[in-house]
């Protein structure tokens, strides 16, 4: 028995939400019981979808492209070369703006779970403190 609570506790401890930075008050608390909640809020966590549905990298960086050739043959530069300069430059704002949604994306996937767990473990009759 004591093994099966040490392996249970081990995995709790090294699953990725089990780092929800939450701290709750376990004063007077049952441990089994804690753990068994804390991993059920765990399973409903894990169900918060991890990626949106948000456009490639390959369309929107071809979209910056278009757009940057655009711009780069209206101004007036010089013809097929201010094309190419404005492709490049779009290009490279599309992936930039790619990597920032993705990052704005993970971070609100982490906020989720975390509100997901702090919802779950208060709704369990759990002190959380932060």
């Amino acid at each position: 028995m004591k093994s099966t609570i040490a392996i249970a506790t081990l995995l709790l401890c090294t699953s990725p939400l089990a780092l929800a930075n939450l701290i709750i008050d376990t004063e007077g608390v049952d441990q089994n019981k804690y753990n068994q909640d804390r991993f059920h809020c765990e399973q409903l966590a894990a169900q918060v979808k991890t990626e949106q549905h948000s456009p490639s990298v390959v369309g929107t960086t071809a979209k910056g492209a278009l757009a940057g050739a655009a711009i780069g043959a209206i101004s007036g530069n010089s013809g097929s070369q201010g094309a190419k300069t404005g492709a490049g430059v779009g290009l490279a704002a599309g992936i930039i703006g790619k990597g920032a949604s993705k990052h704005s994306e993970r971070q609100a996937n982490s906020n989720e779970k975390q509100m997901v767990m702090r919802n779950c473990m208060t709704n369990r009759g759990y002190t959380v403190l932060n």
